[in-house]
């Protein structure tokens, strides 16, 4: 039987990505929230409020006002910045240790760490690994914790790996070879699975949870929404020197050793039956093929 969670549950990162999906989540259960931020002014920060979150005002540096700000909390989630250079590695190491510590010291009765896939081992990618350095400090902490490990954001799809409509074709271009299966969460079901656990609805099984909602090959992630826009569709395999820096080269090796072993994409829905396919996530974005590249 599951213990539900009682008391308010504090996030840290809600105004970013993941934690934002937390919140929604959260609410939606009609939890009490306190997010953990750096500004409570700012517009995000502001917006959160309006919702009725708590804001407990927070720095990284200052021990005592995360431990103040996790006193009674019933549950703690959180998310370390995202990395985008080896200082930024070893900063983002700091916050999550002191993070830990600070749920040590209020007693916080559940954490749980919004991790990566694959920081069970050393990947050789910096900001892959400095997750797992976080989640080694958590278990040596004697916390009650749980561990969620995202895979790559569907929601890249619509950015960064948006495809592209040219001459009547959805084209797809990824560093990532075409026989390669890339695994995939929506944004949204990282925030339903960590809720679920944090308000006690479920329970990680060993402590962990390996959030894959879907694994396609690039032709079959092109396909996906060539069908949703009536369109052919073809895949290219870009080589890794098309992306900017190091770590971004060895995160997507790291995709593509990770797509050589097939997941169980069980464990997800069995605690968020809901969980979206690709196909689904395009269609619940209301996702259309761009109007603007050349040729079209």
């Amino acid at each position: 039987m599951h213990t539900r969670t009682t008391g308010a549950i504090a996030v840290f990162g809600a105004t970013g990505q993941q934690g934002g999906a937390v919140v929604d989540a959260l609410l939606d259960h009609e939890a009490r929230v306190r997010a953990l931020v750096r500004n409570p002014h700012s517009d995000r920060a502001r917006a959160l409020a309006a919702r009725g979150v708590e804001l407990a005002t927070v720095r990284a540096d200052d021990p005592a006002s995360l431990t103040a700000a996790l006193a009674t909390v019933g549950g703690f989630c959180f998310m370390t910045p995202e990395a985008n250079s080896l200082e930024e590695v070893e900063e983002e190491v700091r916050i999550g240790t002191a993070l830990v510590d600070a749920a040590v010291e209020a007693g916080v009765p559940h954490v749980v760490f919004n991790s990566v896939f694959g920081a069970d081992r050393e990947s050789g990618v910096p900001h892959h690994d400095s997750k797992q350095s976080i989640e080694q400090h958590l278990r040596q902490s004697g916390l009650r914790a749980s561990v969620v490990r995202a895979t790559a954001f569907m929601e890249n799809f619509a950015s960064v790996l948006a495809p592209s409509l040219e001459h009547g074709e959805i084209v797809l271009r990824m560093p990532l070879p075409e026989d390669v299966a890339l695994k995939m969460i929506s944004v949204r079901d990282i925030g339903r699975v960590t809720a679920a656990l944090l308000l006690g609805i479920a329970e990680a099984t060993g402590g962990v949870v390996e959030l894959v909602g879907d694994e396609l090959t690039g032709p079959r992630i092109a396909a996906a929404f060539g069908a949703r826009a009536g369109l052919p569709a073809r895949y290219e395999a870009l080589p890794l020197s098309v992306l900017p820096n190091d770590l971004d080269k060895a995160m997507f090796r790291e995709f593509a050793e990770a797509g050589k072993h097939p997941s169980d994409l069980t464990p997800v829905r069995s605690i968020e039956p809901a969980t979206m396919d690709l196909a689904e996530w395009i269609r619940a974005t209301g996702w259309t093929a761009p109007t603007n590249a050349a040729g079209s």
